[in-house]
């Protein structure tokens, strides 16, 4: 005899009940489970209103930080910047979108440009010298002749400032990242390349599975140096200056700047928590949820003994809504970045080219390069010597030498510093977790708030500026130190360590034969760009202004600086080709050998 189960049809026999899963057994005799487990799956978890109420804030922010921008710049003349704190929040709202576009645009030219130079050697001759320049050219420099190219993209408008100003902000924050991953590629364990080989992997699914992961951790932490970096340099992208025109655009440091003009120390204290509260929300809300995430990266067989915790990255994993939002973009990118059986094809069998094509290439390539160097130099000196004359050639020569010495001495200084301590951090997760926070808001500190203290020390004691101004050099830029050595410490592994352990290395010898090969890399990275930083760093420097005292150190930075006050481009230009030379040719004399010692350490072949 059939019994049957259920008011309605379908029905289903007690056999095929008994075959059904638990599930199924437990909906069709308690219907009302059903109706209610459905019920609570479409219900918003907390964490999905969380995710959804920071996205609607980030987009109403955006959008009325934004609205602006379509404005007149006889706008801004109408409007000056006001001191009353309670005008900081919107100031630092505009700050933080301009900062962020940059680091936008530093993360993508970052990755694209170290990828290009690590994989091709042709390449890697022209763009790492480029680097060099680039990333010690003043931001002056930078201001100076791209200010009317961004004006004239959008004339009469602020958005051709606010272009001006992330591009300057861009030009501060990119070159020590694209450094970083350069490096990470350069280094590149040979044991994991031959598994990329030996699994056929295509070199888009190399750089996917591979590189990019392997250079995480170094780019994360140097992102957050970046973002702090900027800060340093936020006053001369927002109060922008060339010449007789001047344009004050609202933000952080318009305010720093019209601070200092009037000699409002109240101003500057008030500057200076707004930085810090918008610090920690960055802290909380980008660069803690990348250090959580990208601990997945380590290149270590074992886990850290703390893992880093973020309470953003557990709502993005555990938020439906997010997940949700995410999918159509992890779709996309799949889609493009999955490699097509052609390309699988070619890279299983590469293109056979006759032996005297890549000799042929090179004299090609490398005859090009010197065709437009010497233009290039041609040009530069014809025009330095209608300008200015030679004579003047040898005066910059002999204040290029006078900050270099300054950028020896103080790079050396805070590499016997902050080398310790990074290690330090590194090797202990949980200290790392506390000291993160701080040491971004110390390198954030822009060394124009120590203006004031500067000045009144040396104008009170009768100090020399040549000696004191040197350190304000470095305030700004020897973090690059701190935060790349903490990121190599924090990624050694852990079976080095035990081996060092067991074999009872202590003290130098421990340094000399374990923490120094290891870190290297991250070392050089950070001191390359911190040296760079500090030739960029002595525009601010060796030129110091409070009120109506100023006071100049000599060398180059000074030399600049009043070159762009007087608008006298010859000598601009002379300074800054200068300044390039020095630091080219410091690092090819100091930083390339040492990172090619690093790529010997981490057994990578030329």
């Amino acid at each position: 005899m059939d019994s049957r189960t259920g008011a309605g049809d379908p029905k289903i026999t007690l056999n095929e009940l008994a075959r059904a899963p638990a599930a199924v057994r437990r909906i069709v005799a308690h219907p009302y489970l059903a109706v209610r487990g459905i019920a609570r799956g479409n219900l918003p978890s907390p964490w999905d209103i969380v995710a959804f109420a920071l996205l609607f804030g980030t987009l109403v922010l955006i959008s009325f930080g934004t609205s602006q921008f379509g404005a007149p710049l006889s706008a801004l003349e109408k409007t000056p910047i006001d001191l009353n704190p309670w005008a900081l929040p919107y100031y630092a709202l505009r700050t933080t979108l301009r900062m962020g576009a940059a680091m936008v645009l530093s993360l993508i030219f970052s990755i694209g440009y170290a990828a290009l130079a690590a994989k091709s050697k042709r390449a890697e001759r022209v763009l790492i010298p480029t680097l060099d320049i680039l990333q010690s050219v003043p931001i002056l420099g930078f201001l100076t002749f791209t200010y009317t190219f961004f004006l004239g993209l959008f004339p009469g408008r602020v958005f051709g400032a606010e272009l001006a100003s992330v591009f300057v902000i861009f030009t501060s924050q990119a070159w020590n990242m694209t450094f970083s991953v350069y490096q990470s590629l350069r280094t590149l364990p040979p044991d994991l390349s031959e598994a990329c080989t030996s699994l056929r992997f295509s070199p888009l699914q190399r750089f996917r599975r591979l590189e990019l992961p392997f250079a995480m951790p170094g780019l994360i932490w140097n992102m957050m140096m970046s973002m702090s970096g900027g800060w340093f340099f936020v006053v001369a992208s927002e109060a922008i200056t060339v010449g007789d025109q001047t344009i004050t655009l609202p933000g952080v440091g318009s305010y720093v700047a019209t601070a200092i003009a009037e000699e409002n120390l109240g101003a500057i204290g008030w500057a200076i928590l707004a930085m810090l509260i918008v610090i920690l929300l960055y802290d909380q809300l980008l660069f803690r949820p990348l250090i959580a995430w990208g601990e997945k990266f380590r290149a270590d067989n074992e886990p850290g003994q703390v893992q880093p915790e973020s309470w953003v990255l557990r709502m993005l994993q555990r938020s439906r809504f997010a997940a949700l939002l995410w999918k159509p973009v992890d779709t996309a990118v799949n889609r493009i970045l999955r490699p097509r059986r052609a390309a699988a094809a070619r890279a299983e069998s590469p293109l056979q080219l006759p032996s005297w094509t890549p000799l042929a290439l090179d004299i090609a390539w490398y005859g090009v390069i010197v065709l437009a160097a010497a233009y290039g130099a041609w040009i530069a000196v014809r025009y330095i010597s209608h300008a200015v004359g030679f004579g003047e050639v040898g005066h910059v020569v002999l204040l290029g030498l006078a900050t270099m010495a300054r950028v020896i001495l103080l790079v050396a200084v805070a590499s016997l510093i902050w080398v310790p301590i990074g290690v330090a951090i590194g090797l202990r997760p949980r200290l790392a977790a506390m000291a993160q926070p701080v040491a971004q808001f110390l390198a954030a500190f822009p060394a124009n708030l120590l203006f004031p203290v500067a000045v009144m020390l040396i104008v009170s004691f009768h100090l020399n500026p040549d000696i004191w101004l040197s350190p304000l050099m470095i305030f700004g830029t020897q973090w690059y130190i701190l935060f790349n050595v903490v990121a190599g410490a924090s990624v050694f592994p852990h079976d080095l360590r035990d081996a060092a352990d067991n074999l009872h290395l202590r003290g130098w010898l421990w340094w000399k034969r374990a923490m120094i090969p290891g870190i290297l890399p991250y070392y050089v990275t950070g001191a390359m760009t911190a040296a760079g930083g500090c030739w960029n760093a002595s525009i601010v420097s060796e030129w110091v202004t409070w009120g109506k005292t100023h006071l100049q150190a000599h060398g180059l930075g000074a030399y600049i600086q009043q070159a762009t006050t007087d608008a006298d481009y010859p000598r601009l230009v002379l300074g800054v080709a200068v300044m390039s030379l020095f630091v080219v040719s410091f690092n090819r004399v100091l930083w390339r050998p040492l990172y090619r010692s690093a790529e010997r350490l981490a057994g990578v072949d030329e």
